[in-house]
């Protein structure tokens, strides 16, 4: 039935179909252009991603060089710090110890004059020597020694 009726198609619809199909390949590539967009896109996502982290890379190297040597001038001086308060440690103690020293020599050198003060006065006369130079003026003199005498008995018991 359908045959019957069926009208031969005319050429200009057959042109129509030709049109068509060379009007496909003109839309597909608009789906091509948003498919090489897309990619396009994306490549181009993926270099910015690339240089962006390679320059964070750069940048952190970088930071972390400079907090390198910060460390290093803060090192250098707190080690310049201690060197200087050891410094003046040795010079304080020195300085203690030598007036210490002063000190304990200026209580033996005291105790010292005590006692020849003593040995003097209780030294007997025979170690006086008397030297006659005229008769009528008789001058003694008497040589008393500044060192001290230390007479020490061991016991055995």
């Amino acid at each position: 039935m359908g045959s019957l009726f069926a009208k031969p198609k005319p050429k200009v619809h057959q042109q129509a179909k030709t049109t068509q199909s060379k009007l496909l390949p003109l839309r597909q590539p608009k789906v091509s252009k948003i498919r090489r967009t897309r990619a396009a896109k994306k490549i181009q996502a993926l270099w910015r991603g690339f240089l962006v982290r390679q320059t964070l890379l750069a940048a952190a190297l970088n930071v972390w060089v400079i907090q390198c040597w910060w460390r290093s001038i803060l090192q250098r001086q707190v080690l310049k710090r201690r060197l200087a308060l050891l410094r003046i440690y040795v010079i304080e103690e020195e300085a203690a110890v030598r007036l210490q020293a002063w000190v304990r020599m200026w209580n033996c050198r005291r105790y010292f004059n005590q006692i020849c003060n003593t040995l003097c006065v209780v030294q007997p006369v025979e170690n006086s020597f008397t030297f006659k130079n005229d008769d009528i003026l008789q001058v003694r003199y008497e040589v008393v020694s500044r060192q001290p005498e230390f007479h020490i008995e061991i016991l055995s018991i």
